[in-house]
């Protein structure tokens, strides 16, 4: 019998309380790692049960075809996260370190396309696995972005110095919506459509997205935030930035054809800096980031259980196993290389610390935006192989990254000689860098 939609939900809904009751009674994990262990724990025990005979795939597939992680996620989740994530950080603060995020957020996508791209052919080759060229590409470009969900998630409990949390997520939340487009355009060129994706095409429409969705989401910040200031009612308040998000991202992303994820940050970072000025009272300020918090911390808990879910549908042999470890290699080694240029260039004129590419390596994380993307790529081999990789690459990021990314602040902050010495472990000493 198939699930209906409402099936599905309550499944979902079900999972992601019991992960949360187990993680925060037993194993007191941040909600990232332990919601995405457990979940991955439950995926291995349902497996195991389908090897003895019983029924678990047919159900597991009927689950997973009924959640659609990829309309879930990219036109559905995505919206609302980066909104409610960028809604809490600081415009202001943010836009003093505008040249290096705006780097971050092109130039090291960019690059590390390029170098995960080639470094995996290379290793589809070595390992005598048959997977073109262009496709090595697509899965540079999906896997390049860093996640804005899982990264600012993490910087919430890691209590980073403010330089470098501006930073991170700033990134975070921009580059999603370069990696996007890579995606499309790469995706198009592996795929042969019909686009003539010469470099005049790839200019425009790297120009539309961008350019086109930073214009669209000031123009709906703006309006909203003009809107708020003249209600003082928590309730109406709620109802406009929900029509926001949900109106505005579908606006943005099929009228207009512009970047709907780049729309949502620059909206969200508007209107977020309206209500910090105090343009409404404290009672419906507080009742409506109270509502997104807690929208924001729903929504992350299921995306994180949906990621544990996924492992169902993935197959390992000894060589994609292989491939998964060599990927997982090649992107830190790639991140690492993409974030040195940038913060070398910009460090000509502006001072930066010794540990500043250490942490922006180490805490670019990868989530759902990856998996999405990668369950975009057609049936077959070659998709199996690349949602294998990209699996493994996110699961080393929200459990490995994640879980010592704490530890190494530490390490570094200790290292320093003392905290208030720490704030300042990147992080340009000029605060325009």
């Amino acid at each position: 019998m198939k699930m209906g939609a409402w099936e599905v939900v309550g499944i979902l809904i079900s999972l992601t309380a019991l992960s949360s009751v187990i993680n925060y009674r037993f194993l007191k994990l941040p909600k990232s790692i332990g919601l995405t262990i457990i979940t991955l724990l439950l995926s291995l025990f349902l497996a195991c049960f389908g090897k003895l005979g019983w029924n678990v795939d047919g159900y597991a597939e009927q689950l997973l075809d009924g959640i659609g992680f990829t309309n879930t996620f990219l036109h559905g989740m995505l919206g609302f996260l980066i909104f409610a994530a960028s809604l809490h950080v600081n415009a202001r603060e943010l836009a003093k370190y505008k040249l290096i995020v705006g780097l971050l957020a092109t130039v090291t996508v960019v690059l590390s396309t390029f170098l995960i791209g080639i470094s995996t052919y290379g290793l589809t080759r070595f390992l005598n696995i048959d997977i073109p060229l262009e496709y090595c590409f697509v899965f540079g470009a999906l896997i390049s972005p860093t996640d804005p969900i899982a990264t600012l998630s993490i910087l919430k409990t890691l209590k980073a110095p403010k330089a470098l949390e501006m930073k991170i997520a700033g990134e975070a939340l921009f580059n999603d919506g370069m990696g996007i487009v890579l995606f499309i355009i790469l995706f198009g060129v592996a795929t042969g459509s019909e686009v003539n994706w010469d470099l005049k095409n790839i200019t425009f429409f790297l120009m539309q997205q961008g350019l086109g969705g930073l214009c669209l989401g000031m123009v709906m910040g703006w309006l909203a935030a003009c809107l708020l200031r003249r209600i003082d009612n928590y309730e109406v308040a709620i109802i406009l930035t929900l029509a926001l998000v949900t109106g505005g991202y579908t606006f943005a992303h099929e009228v207009m054809q512009v970047s709907g994820a780049i729309c949502m940050a620059v909206s969200g970072l508007i209107v977020g800096s309206s209500l910090q000025k105090g343009n409404m009272s404290k009672d419906t300020m507080s009742r409506l980031d109270a509502f997104w918090e807690l929208l924001d911390g729903i929504l992350n808990a299921m995306l994180f259980v949906l990621i544990g879910l996924e492992f169902l549908c993935l197959h390992f042999s000894f060589d994609t196993t292989l491939a998964a470890i060599g990927a997982i290699m090649i992107t830190m080694i790639a991140r690492w290389i993409s974030v040195v240029i940038p913060v070398g260039w910009v460090g000509l004129f502006r001072k930066f610390g010794p540990n500043a590419v250490l942490m922006m390596t180490w805490g670019g994380l990868r989530g759902g935006i990856s998996i999405a993307l990668a369950l975009t790529v057609p049936q077959g081999a070659i998709r199996d192989f690349i949602l294998s990789i990209t699996y493994a690459v996110v699961l080393f990021s929200i459990t490995i990254q994640s879980f010592t990314l704490h530890s190494i602040a530490q390490h570094i902050t200790r290292r320093s000689g003392s905290h208030k010495n720490s704030t300042r472990l990147d992080y340009a000493t000029n605060a325009n860098a």
